[in-house]
């Protein structure tokens, strides 16, 4: 049986446009003599939906498109992910089989999520009653829908329902997203089911989240037959029951490819027409430029240098270095007027080194905002992992902008992808340098990063004072970072959404009260180190 693994890039909410994406991939299937074709989850609505599933029209207009689309494309049999309604009429995340034109059939999600960045539970109904096998032409299909593929932990497994009921393959329509080493979590579950399994996964981006693709259909003895590439739309053709012929190799997104996926989806489904970087002569802020400039191209990037009194003449030099080797237009502009004019009018309220380091950032952002006002688009904000978590940063300043590019990578991922992906342009001072955020005299970033970026992942992953005492962390310094993490959840709620390519991201898939008293520790901070700024 051919199965045309149908890797689809759907836009959220647009369902038109998604409806004929896939009818252009059903006939580009059909001529290539598949005998199915599988597309992702919710391929109609784009996922994930989220409360556009709570606008009446919203749901109409798919369930017309589906019924529409059923009647348009050729007799290739095609399950499409979309909705549908059950009896009750109550939601469901489906899969409908399009057939003969029309809907012949809906199987629709047993397993809804509700952890990480998944709230299923709050839209969807459950399928009732066990799965059933589809007979698809001389084959009995079963159909699951991603998390049914997942099922451990839940009290029923619904690939096992559909072996006991008497399926022949497996197909699995998907919107997985990208985690650094997502491939091989998937190839483990599906090879579990022992039967012939088609794997169809979403491609694209929508807001933080990232699909990478990399479908694969595998054999009934867990032999890889065939892959699509990741990030990036493709149609492939398999015969599930063709002798293997050796087995292929499913390939994961680099976390290079999975950034600029991201970066692009989010600029090109907002419809922006391009962004702006603030370019401060650190690693952070480069590897943001790079990765804009390889997502979008140099005529859409603008690099923006605002040069302090503090600033040093490197890192002038650098910033300029930077953007003539990416042929990215840059503009330069003093602080200092700026800084005078602050320092005046907050003279009475006493300008510490505290406020004139806030008022420095947020004057940066000014600057940086009114660009953007300028030329239109977006400002991409260069925070990484490490800061946000302890809270090394200026709200309404270098927390600012639109997208959080590497805020899901610490500090010392940070640094290593530039030096890998980038290390030919970004000029080699920048790469070795100290961190700072040149705020005042001769400053430095206040951490140990090599030591102290791991242990704050632990945390933000689930570990509490004693796993990272365990982890190697001293019992002060374990205190004092979750103390810090806690005391920073007010920031991170105004800090923009972030790529997330970690397994527990900072967003919408770790939902910590701005509020709360949990492992509160008033130990002080380790000696030799500075306390963040409050805001």
């Amino acid at each position: 049986m051919k199965v045309a693994l149908a890797q689809t890039d759907s836009e959220v909410g647009a369902v038109e446009d998604n409806a004929r994406r896939v009818a252009a991939l059903l006939r580009a299937a059909a001529a290539r003599g598949a005998d199915l074709v599988v597309f992702p989850e919710l391929v109609l609505t784009g996922y994930p939906p989220r409360d556009l599933l709570e606008r009446r029209e919203f749901v109409e207009e798919v369930l017309a498109a589906t019924e529409r689309l059923a009647r348009v494309v050729p007799e290739t049999p095609a399950l499409v992910g979309t909705l549908a309604r059950d009896r009750r009429g109550r939601l469901l995340n489906a899969a409908a089989l399009l057939e003969g034109g029309r809907v012949r059939a809906i199987r629709a999600k047993a397993l809804l999520p509700a952890h990480d960045v998944f709230d299923e539970a709050r839209h969807f109904a459950p399928a009732p009653g066990p799965a059933r096998p589809l007979c698809v032409g001389e084959r009995r299909v079963g159909v699951l829908l991603c998390e049914d593929l997942w099922d451990e932990g839940y009290a029923r497994s619904p690939s096992q329902e559909l072996r006991r009921a008497g399926a022949q393959l497996l197909v699995c329509l998907n919107a997985s997203p990208y985690r650094r080493g997502v491939v091989r979590a998937r190839l483990n579950r599906a090879r579990r089911s022992e039967l012939p399994l088609a794997y169809v996964n979403a491609v694209g981006a929508q807001d933080e989240l990232i699909f990478d693709g990399s479908s694969f259909a595998l054999d009934g003895a867990g032999r890889v037959l065939a892959s699509l590439p990741p990030v990036r739309e493709e149609l492939g053709v398999v015969d599930l029951f063709a002798p293997a012929a050796g087995e292929a190799r499913v390939a994961e997104a680099s976390l290079r490819e999975a950034l600029l996926c991201g970066l692009r989806g989010f600029v090109e489904k907002n419809r922006l027409p391009g962004v702006v970087v603030g370019l401060s002569g650190g690693v952070d802020s480069a590897l943001v430029l790079c990765l804009a400039v390889e997502a979008l191209g140099p005529e859409r990037v603008l690099a923006v240098h605002l040069p302090s009194r503090f600033t040093s003449t490197r890192s002038t030099r650098d910033a300029r270095r930077l953007c003539a080797r990416l042929e990215v237009p840059l503009e330069e502009i003093s602080l200092e007027p700026l800084h005078r004019a602050a320092e005046q009018t907050l003279a009475p309220l006493g300008f510490s080194d505290r406020v004139s380091e806030n008022a420095q950032a947020r004057l940066r952002a000014l600057v940086l905002m009114a660009h953007v006002n300028r030329r239109g688009g977006a400002l991409l904000n260069t925070s990484n992992k490490t800061e946000l978590a302890l809270g090394y940063g200026t709200l309404y300043g270098d927390l600012g902008g639109a997208l959080g590019v590497i805020a899901d990578l610490n500090k010392t991922e940070a640094v290593a992808l530039a030096r890998e992906a980038y290390g030919d342009v970004i000029p080699a001072s920048v790469l070795e340098r100290p961190p700072s955020a040149e705020l005042a005299p001769d400053q430095v970033d206040p951490f140990d990063y090599p030591r102290i970026a791991p242990l704050v992942d632990l945390h933000v992953g689930g570990a509490g004072p004693a796993e990272l005492v365990a982890a190697g962390a001293t019992p002060a310094e374990a205190a004092w970072l979750v103390e810090r993490v806690r005391a920073s959840e007010f920031k991170r709620a105004q800090a923009p959404p972030g790529l997330k390519v970690s397994w527990k991201a900072f967003g919408s898939g770790r939902r910590i009260p701005q509020t709360h008293a949990h492992h509160r520790r008033r130990a002080p901070p380790q000696a030799g180190r500075r306390e963040p700024p409050a805001s």
